[in-house]
């Protein structure tokens, strides 16, 4: 019977879901951002970083190319957040999923790993460095609409 109710859980939309990522400044306030606009208003989105982190004027660029804002959203850390009860935490990269199994060794929540890749290792010239941040962000959308809303 719990394997039933747990597996009934997993099938419904999340109340309360975290993004988490290196420093808070790349892939996991893309993230934040998507869900913000593909999920019912009702669901609460949050993202933050393992570590302190500064905006990133290039995720800007490609979120305003889709017509997504983060507005004044500043980066933030983990222990930086307002709440801390979440039903899903998705995390972006390998340090962010440790922290979050950690985070919620002791709570039943569900912690899932999407590999992300880092945008900021790109070279070349602006284009290709807007090419690997714009990949990210499309795969983001893609995860979040596979993963996530299909749950509805």
């Amino acid at each position: 019977m719990a394997e039933e109710s747990e597996g009934a859980s997993r099938d419904r939309l999340p109340g309360a879901i975290l993004f988490v990522c290196g420093m808070n400044a790349i892939r996991s306030p893309m993230a934040e951002a998507f869900a913000r606009h593909l999920l019912p208003k009702g669901v609460y989105v949050a993202s933050a970083g393992v570590r302190a982190g500064d905006r990133d004027p290039f995720v800007d660029a490609v979120l305003d190319e889709v017509g997504l804002t983060l507005g004044s959203r500043r980066p933030q850390t983990l222990d930086q957040l307002e709440d801390d009860y979440f039903d899903l935490v998705v995390t972006l990269a390998p340090e962010a999923h440790h922290a979050a199994l950690e985070l919620t060794r002791s709570s039943a929540v569900e912690v899932v790993y999407w590999p992300m890749p880092d945008p900021t290792v790109a070279t070349g010239s602006r284009d290709q460095v807007l090419s690997a941040y714009r990949e990210v962000r499309d795969r983001l959308e893609r995860l979040i609409r596979e993963r996530i809303l299909s749950r509805a």
